[in-house]
Order: C-alpha cells, then structure tokens, then sequence
C-alpha cells in the first residue's frame, strides 16, 4: 500500500481499537469512507480487505461491513506452545514436502512428528444476483467420486492471494467476478498437514471467455443456495475450501436474518 492508502489503514484500525464502532454496529459505507477519507476506491478496498483479513472487520452482503460481534470467550493464559528442536526432509518435489520434526510439549519428553507441507491455496465462492453459486461438477480420481467444487487453485510464488482466487475463477469457469472480499484463512488439517487456505466471495459476475484450464472445469452451473443443505447432506460438496465458502455464507445470511427478525 502506498502513503495515502496506509495512513487511511492506521486511520481506520486505530477507530476500530478506539472502540469507535461497537461489536455488531455496521462499519460505514465505501462511499461515505471515500467522501470523507479523500480516497480512491479501489485502494479503500485494499484498506478493508486488509482489515477483514486480521479479523478488524467482517463481510456482510455485498460491499457491506460490520464490526465483529462481542465474544465472551478469552485466551487462556499460562498455556506454552511447543518447542521445536528440529527438522528435516524426508521428500520434497513441486508439490508436496514431508518433513520429520523433533517437538517437546511443555512438560513432556521430545518425540518426532510427520508434518506434510502443501500449497498455499485460495478458493472462491461467486454469488450472483438471483443468490446462486458458481460451481464446478468434477471427478476426483483419489476418493473416485463426483461431486460440486469452487473454483481454487495455488497461490503462485510473489502472487497475491487475492489475483491469485480472481485468476482461478477465470480460468476455471470462464467467468470473472465484479467483486471479491477476503473472508477466511484456515488451515484443513491443523494437526499434521501445513496448507493455508484463503477463502473470497465475489459478487456478480461478467463472462469473459471460455475456460482454459479445462482439465480442471468439468461441467460449470450456476448453483442455487438453497440447493446447498441438500447436496451437503448427500456427500456431494468435495473439499474443505468449498464446505467453509458456503457454510460462511449461509452462516452469515442466518445471522443477517436473525438481527433483521430482532
């Protein structure tokens, strides 16, 4: 970010731990942050996008954010981490690296562990105006079975997560998304496997082409939300990426219509 863009950043961040904005109060419109912080914007968006993703801001609708509500949960304290005395390779190719650490819980005797270090991924989630999803119909040869995906893909070395899940969209499904936001970072497999996850929703799309990645499009559909409980209970959404993007989204639509009800 440049001087202009950082300096709105520190503005912002510094409202947000000023308690300017109380948990659950909405964070105001891009328009009215433009007017009044004399800003671009495309760059207020960096802004909020690197606010979203240190969990400073939350994703509701479509340009649309809130402050995070209250959470009554604390971090224990007195609670060590693990040492790590060591590590080292027992493979390594361009796509996966198997490493065997040597770890000392606190108060415990030192053993060796397998960790597996994959990718860094970025997986999207496009909505469209009639509350449909942008999926992929796949075969996946290692479970040997089909089932509906998001368009994702690896973050390329120097590449931005971000250009990263908007380059994927396109390659995979033809489509190209008028928006995207940040709106999760997990780990799949926290206790052996080191893959970070980033997870977007885009809002609106444009066809821009067909798919070049063919190997990886499959049958493209626009999928209706309420079609999601159903195809969840049948085993049939493949991957992490897609069971966290959706069940954010419905978790998010769930919480927006209880506020609403109140």
């Amino acid at each position: 970010m440049g001087p202009k863009t950082t300096k709105v950043y520190e503005t912002l961040r510094d409202r947000l731990a000023a308690g300017q904005y109380a948990p659950g109060d909405k964070f105001p419109s891009e328009r009215t942050l433009v007017a009044e912080l004399s800003i671009g914007r495309t760059a207020l968006r960096q802004v909020l996008a690197r606010l979203v993703a240190e969990g400073a801001l939350e994703v509701r609708g479509r340009s649309s954010y809130r402050v995070p509500g209250a959470v009554s949960v604390g971090h224990p304290e007195g609670v060590k981490p693990w040492r790590i005395r060591g590590e080292r390779n027992l493979y390594d190719n361009r796509w996966v690296k198997l490493q065997l650490w040597d770890v000392e819980p606190p108060g415990m005797e030192p053993f060796e562990h397998h960790v597996v270090k994959l990718h860094h991924v970025a997986i999207t989630a496009v909505l469209d105006e009639h509350d449909r999803v942008l999926m992929m119909w796949r075969y996946r040869f290692v479970p040997q079975q089909f089932g509906w995906e998001l368009p994702g893909g690896i973050v390329d070395p120097g590449e931005e997560p971000a250009d990263t899940a908007l380059r994927e969209v396109v390659e995979e499904t033809g489509w190209r998304p008028k928006t995207l936001e940040h709106v999760v970072s997990y780990q799949p497999m926290v206790g052996m496997v080191d893959s970070p996850h980033e997870i977007f929703v885009g809002h609106g799309a444009e066809r821009v082409g067909e798919p070049t990645d063919l190997e990886e499009a499959g049958h493209i559909e626009w999928v209706p939300l309420a079609d999601i409980p159903g195809l969840m209970a049948r085993g049939e959404l493949m991957g992490s990426g897609t069971l966290v993007a959706l069940l954010h989204i419905l978790a998010n639509r769930r919480a927006q219509g209880v506020t609403a009800a109140r």
